[in-house]
């Protein structure tokens, strides 16, 4: 799926919101007549994203809607950049996040789902679709996943990514060890001393 050699070249993982790390559905609503947008976000995708981020990669989320939900999951994960534009298209949003970081975009892998993403996917390094993408962003990418949007898709990148570059192992475990440090072994066991 991603050769060992296409993974040794990028630096950055560039990530859609609607329908890569959400399914795409937002609920819309009122609280004390101001607007509100919730969306629902997988959690393995995050361990993902985690162990993307550990293993030396920059995370960045370029999306063309503007969510304080996003923006709260971003600082959760803390990626290394975010651009929100309900105006504007997302390459040029793209290139500016990678300008202010010194990456281009042959370093760079997104992931997308829709025709947003289709100038991004035809101009990175390491395009990638979600198993729900349309037509248009199935042709311009090279790894096409078998997971939907916010059901695991990012996860899915993460794990064939890092395989790729032969780390997925090494982080998993520290990944593991990090978050079972505080815990005693005979809490873990039951045994008594």
């Amino acid at each position: 799926m991603i050769s060992p050699a296409a993974a040794a070249r990028i630096t950055v993982i560039g990530l859609d919101v609607d329908g890569v790390l959400t399914d795409g559905g937002l609920i819309l609503g009122d609280v004390d007549g101001s607007p509100v947008e919730f969306k629902r976000y997988d959690v393995q995708d995050g361990v993902g994203i985690v162990l993307l981020r550990r293993a030396g990669l920059k995370v960045v989320i370029v999306t063309g809607r503007e969510s304080e939900s996003v923006r709260l999951r971003a600082l959760e994960l803390n990626v290394d950049g975010l651009s929100q534009d309900r105006h504007g298209p997302k390459l040029p949003n793209l290139v500016k996040l990678l300008a202010e970081m010194g990456e281009t975009l042959e370093a760079t892998a997104f992931l997308g789902d829709d025709l947003p993403d289709v100038a991004i996917l035809r101009t990175v390094g390491m395009p990638v679709c979600v198993g729900n993408a349309t037509p248009e962003a199935r042709a311009a990418s090279q790894v096409q996943l078998t997971r939907h949007g916010g059901r695991g898709a990012v996860r899915e990148f993460a794990e064939a990514f890092l395989r790729a570059r032969g780390v997925w192992e090494q982080v998993v475990e520290h990944y593991i060890a990090d978050r079972s440090r505080d815990v005693a072994l005979d809490e873990i066991t039951g045994a008594k001393q």
